[in-house]
Parts: structure tokens; C-alpha cells; sequence
């Protein structure tokens, strides 16, 4: 054993990985409906800050909606139901979620407050989706090189 080196496969295979999988399923099937819900809800709250933080320009854009489908069918409720808690018409609702509309800002606590996460999370997403549409229109064109600071000084 002396000088032998430990190779990834020798700690990480796939029978490792199915024995991860099997304890991550029997110490989930012992948790209690509402510590489940919990766990789902963080997850997509992962998700929206792993989409707002990673700047791969190549990635599929995510809607507003997208999120927030992911809360409805976790919660098993209705976009309707939603619009009603909100006090809007649901169309009024669908054309935010889309970006047809920018969000404002109570629409924003109001998905904040439904959620349980920051304000910030639901901006993000909008402003992420805007910059990478901007980007596409001008990509290759050279368009906001000109803005650069070092156009202004001697260096």
C-alpha cells in the first residue's frame, strides 16, 4: 500500500453513488411532510439564486414564471389562485411572470412575502434576463466599448 496512490474511483464509484442514493432516500422517506415542503421550497430558492449569480451566456433563459411554476406545483395550487391572493386579474398576473410587464415593486414583495425570499431574487431574475437580451442585440457590434472609462483618460 505503500506509495500507491488513491485514485477518485477508489473513493467514488458507482456503487458508492448508489449507496449516497439509498441513506438520501431512507432519511428522506422519514422526514415529516412540512420539513419535505421546506426542503422543496429551499431548493427552488437554490435554484433562483444559482440562475442569478451563474453568467454563462449560453444557459436557457428563466422566466419569472418558470420560478414561480415551480412554487405553484410544489404547493399545489393555481397560477389563478395565485392572482387572486395578489388581488389581480390572472392575465394581469401572467403578463409580469412572462416579462411582458416589468415587475414592480409590490408585485415584487408580494412574490417575496409568498415565497419566503428576499425582494432581490425576483429583480434579479428580470435584470439578468434584460442584460442577456441586450447582449444578444449587440453582440459582435462593439456597442458599449465606447463607454469605456479608458476613452477619457491618457494612460
Amino acid at each position: 500500500m505503500k506509495g500507491q496512490v488513491i485514485q477518485v474511483n477508489d473513493i467514488w464509484n458507482d456503487d458508492k453513488q448508489d449507496e449516497l442514493k439509498q441513506f438520501i432516500l431512507l432519511h428522506s422517506e422519514k422526514q415529516s411532510k412540512e420539513r419535505k415542503l421546506t426542503n422543496q421550497l429551499l431548493s427552488i430558492q437554490y435554484k433562483i439564486e444559482d440562475y442569478i449569480r451563474n453568467d454563462n451566456e449560453n444557459e436557457e433563459i428563466l422566466k419569472v414564471l418558470d420560478f414561480v411554476k415551480m412554487y405553484l406545483k410544489t404547493l399545489d395550487i393555481t397560477q389563478k389562485k395565485l392572482a387572486d391572493l395578489f388581488e389581480m386579474k390572472d392575465s394581469n398576473l401572467h403578463k409580469y411572470l412572462v416579462g411582458e410587464r416589468k415587475l414592480n415593486p409590490k408585485l415584487v414583495l408580494k412574490l417575496s412575502h409568498f415565497s419566503h425570499t428576499k425582494p432581490e431574487y425576483w429583480i434579479g431574475i428580470q435584470v439578468k434576463n434584460e442584460l442577456i437580451e441586450l447582449k444578444k442585440e449587440n453582440k459582435n457590434t462593439g456597442y458599449y466599448e465606447k463607454y469605456d472609462y479608458r476613452n477619457l483618460i491618457s494612460v
